[in-house]
């Protein structure tokens, strides 16, 4: 796929995608009310490393899908993937930045917001997202990469950011 077409599905399915997981589902859970069920000498770290995360979350985000469309020549959707096998950038850390971006934004907000009803909401996005992950896209990229993704996967962990970079 070409470059421009990539990065308008991208931009489209950015918007439709963690924008509804991790934008629109926050909102509907907890309307974005702070609550303030912890200590008052709690609120403000909690707070502050919520919105720390929120920020950080969404620069991950546009970073890993600015990767499919540059390295990839494709897009994140399943049904317009990458040309090449994206291992780049912070892909060069963890296999899955962008589920772990969007967790981080929803955490992130459950902080910010004191709601822990968002972390519930948290835990039952990762449930699919793991599950998907794992008996969907990884045994695509298998078939469609071969021994390239198979030693990117023994290399880069799948949820956990690695300090050394991944070498291809």
């Amino acid at each position: 796929m070409r470059r421009t077409p990539a990065a308008v599905v991208s931009a489209a399915f950015f918007a439709a995608a963690p924008g509804t997981v991790a934008l629109l589902g926050p909102w509907w859970v907890s309307g974005w009310r702070s609550r303030e069920p912890f200590a008052p000498w709690v609120m403000v770290p909690s707070r502050v490393l919520g919105a720390l995360l929120v920020v950080a979350g969404v620069a991950v985000l546009v970073h890993a899908f600015a990767r499919f469309v540059v390295e990839g020549l494709g897009t994140p959707m399943p049904v317009a993937p990458p040309e090449r096998l994206v291992v780049g950038g912070l892909y060069r850390h963890v296999r899955n930045p962008m589920y772990v971006a969007v967790l981080a934004c929803v955490i992130g907000q459950a902080m910010l917001f004191g709601d822990g009803g968002l972390l519930v909401y948290a835990a039952a996005v990762a449930v699919p997202v793991v599950l998907f992950v794992r008996f969907y896209e990884e045994p695509a990229l298998r078939r469609k990469f071969g021994a390239d993704y198979e030693r990117y996967r023994a290399a880069v962990p799948g949820w956990w950011p690695a300090i050394h970079p991944y070498r291809a």
